[in-house]
């Protein structure tokens, strides 16, 4: 008998809130045997908005696709089942996934049996799944970010049943092992390290989104890495809402996020970056741990969103302007030759000029290297979208504008600071704009274009830097 799905639409913010479970189970990924083979002779596509947790969750959707016996399409107008991944973290985000949905009718229109799938962490918002159900009929299957191991089912009972399936669990959240995945890149690779978050900054829904925070054990993530570096793979980047918080959930063990970079760093792969790390949790182990050098590279995202202390309290970030700046004059002496980018956020509601001033302040005190920039975007169910907001939005975007110059500033400095040096490379690629050059990544994260072959796609190489611009950095093989 067809499970109705219908019953089981509701996500609820309230649930979601809850962190009350005191273990975290880990679920072995075990494909039902009659569901392979069900989508030979069909294809899918899909479209990912958000952040790098969302590619990494958009490779599982792929790998399970596969495993059933679909093929990958680059054109969604021929493709079977159609997935959009979806990301919440800011409305103008929300927004295009709602126009795309629409645009997507007329497919739906011209190939009714073809499958459109919504997916991620728009459907964890109670809104979104009302919004969909009432608006978007040709959205078929609709679940969230706990539960992509069960994609297969969802198929079947969709071919089945032609119902809507529509199931969103608003829970603490499992850990689920063994998913299949299909990367998106040949030398290049997500590796999840933990889910979910329990900062509850007031202006994020990602605590409501992806559960509480749940560290895989440290063996199934060394496991993966080796697995990764055996088949070739040049760079891994640990991946979590927060890493810097890694196994304080362990209730068996004392191990922490400093003893997995210090474990990995014994792994016979090139390059372990990490993202993204929460200031109040970084922690001098940590801070030792990157020190070590070898494969850690010297560059630190660390989130700052305001360098005043009143908007920092409002945030609820839990630290002050004063002990962000000890840890970054930790991290320099540590790490000299550090890079370091943030994120920072410019009319959150309260926000005054002074306050603003000191967030400039900041950022000429740090000398960052580069940051992503926004102004505040109420998420509904946040703390934060119910505050009072008085900054007329012409402010807001003066204020932005005026940040982007600082920042753009440092951009160029830090490239700048590279000139004359012979830098390693992790070539990515060719330049869109001519075959002839050659783009990579160095350690510190800068992009650098270069004269080459093909064949040094995938490969390490040195590169010595003749000029910096505020972008990228130009130089030619040694």
């Amino acid at each position: 008998m067809s499970k109705d799905y219908s019953k089981y639409f509701a996500p609820s913010i309230k649930d979601a809130r809850k962190r009350l479970q005191k273990t975290t189970n880990t679920i072995a990924y075990n494909l039902d045997e009659e569901l392979i083979g069900i989508g030979i002779d069909k294809t899918y596509s899909i479209k990912t908005y958000g952040c790098q947790g969302n590619l990494a969750d958009s490779e599982k959707i792929a790998g399970i696709m596969e495993e059933l016996g679909y093929t990958l399409s680059d054109d969604e107008n021929d493709a079977d089942v159609i997935f959009f991944n979806t990301c919440a973290i800011r409305d103008n985000a929300e927004q295009r996934v709602f126009g795309e949905l629409g645009r997507i009718k007329s497919i739906k229109t011209e190939r009714p049996n073809s499958l459109i799938v919504l997916c991620g962490c728009m459907p964890q918002e109670e809104a979104t799944v009302e919004k969909v159900r009432k608006t978007y009929d040709q959205v078929d299957i609709m679940f969230g970010t706990h539960n992509i191991h069960k994609l297969p089912e969802y198929l079947k009972e969709a071919y089945l049943t032609k119902e809507k399936i529509i199931e969103v669990m608003s829970f603490e959240g499992d850990i689920i092992e063994n998913v299949p995945m299909k990367r998106a890149h040949n030398v290049k690779a997500w590796v999840n390290i933990m889910y979910g978050c329990d900062e509850f900054c007031t202006y994020c829904i990602v605590p409501y989104t992806r559960g509480k925070e749940r560290s895989r054990s440290p063996e199934d993530i060394i496991r993966e890495v080796k697995d990764l570096a055996n088949k070739g793979y040049m760079e891994v980047t640990l991946l979590g809402q927060n890493v810097n918080a890694y196994g304080k959930d362990f209730t068996d063990s004392n191990y922490s996020f400093a003893d997995l970079l210090n474990d990995l760093n014994k792994v016979d792969i090139p390059r372990i970056r990490f993202t993204t790390s929460h200031p109040r949790d970084l922690d001098t182990a940590t801070i030792l741990a990157m020190a070590k050098g070898g494969n850690i590279m010297p560059h630190l995202h660390l989130p700052v969103q305001s360098g005043s202390n009143t908007v920092l309290k409002r945030m609820n970030r839990k630290y002050t302007k004063e002990s962000y700046i000890d840890k970054i004059n930790e991290l320099k002496k540590h790490v000299p030759d550090i890079s370091i980018t943030t994120d920072i956020i410019v009319g959150f509601p309260g926000e005054t000029d002074d306050d603003f001033e000191e967030t400039l302040n900041l950022v000429k005190e740090v000398d960052y290297e580069g940051a992503f920039t926004f102004i505040f975007s109420p998420r509904e169910g946040t703390p934060a979208s119910k505050f009072e907001d008085n900054t007329p939005n012409d402010v807001k975007k003066q204020r932005l504008q005026t940040l982007n110059k600082l920042v753009n500033e440092g951009y160029a400095k830090g490239n700048k600071r590279f000139e004359g040096r012979v830098v390693e490379v992790l070539v990515d690629g060719v330049s869109s704009k001519n075959e002839a050059i050659l783009t990579g990544y160095t350690s510190h994260n800068k992009v650098v274009n270069f004269e080459g072959t093909k064949n040094l796609i995938g490969k390490i190489v040195e590169v010595k830097i003749e000029k910096a611009y505020s972008w990228h950095l130009k130089g030619s093989l040694v």
